[in-house]
């Protein structure tokens, strides 16, 4: 009986290794936080603290496990939320105010039907990025603000009279 080629073993194992290379790429892909940066300032405490408040699920979806820190995601990303942004500095851009959280609304980064808020006046900052046509935005926002509303607040939004 002849003995298989070294050829034939290497051949087999440029193989085997093509096909985990794959199925690892794969899963990365689906990944909850594909594409999804960390925030420079994710390793805070108050962002560790948050994350222990995160719902089970948020504007209909479902919170998805994650191992990336500041980061969470609810569904396939309809929802998500980066803890450990530097806080936006005033602005003229439409603030709203949801149980004693203030949020902008950041119109340049809202694309695609995706909307993007940010918390105004709370260090370290957070961000949530919303899929608004599969999500519940204003009952999401609710929830949210409580998520936040321990990192403490330094400054508030104004309206356009200065009140």
């Amino acid at each position: 009986m002849a003995r298989p080629s070294r050829r034939l073993w290497l051949g087999l194992g440029l193989t085997a290794a093509a096909g985990l290379a794959a199925l690892l790429v794969a899963r990365e892909l689906n990944a909850p936080t594909y594409g999804v940066a960390q925030a420079p300032r994710a390793d805070a405490l108050a962002c560790a603290r948050i994350a222990k408040g995160y719902p089970a699920t948020l504007g209909g979806h479902r919170l998805a496990g994650t191992d990336v820190p500041g980061v969470a995601v609810w569904g396939d990303k309809a929802v998500v939320l980066r803890c450990g942004l530097q806080p936006p500095a005033p602005t003229t851009d439409l603030c709203v105010t949801v149980n004693s959280v203030d949020w902008v609304y950041r119109q340049s980064e809202s694309r695609d039907g995706r909307k993007v808020i940010i918390t105004y006046g709370r260090d370290p900052a957070v961000e949530v990025t919303f899929n608004a046509q599969d999500t519940a935005v204003d009952s999401a926002l609710v929830e949210l603000s409580r998520i936040v509303r321990p990192i403490h607040q330094s400054n508030h939004c104004i309206d356009s009279a200065g009140s």
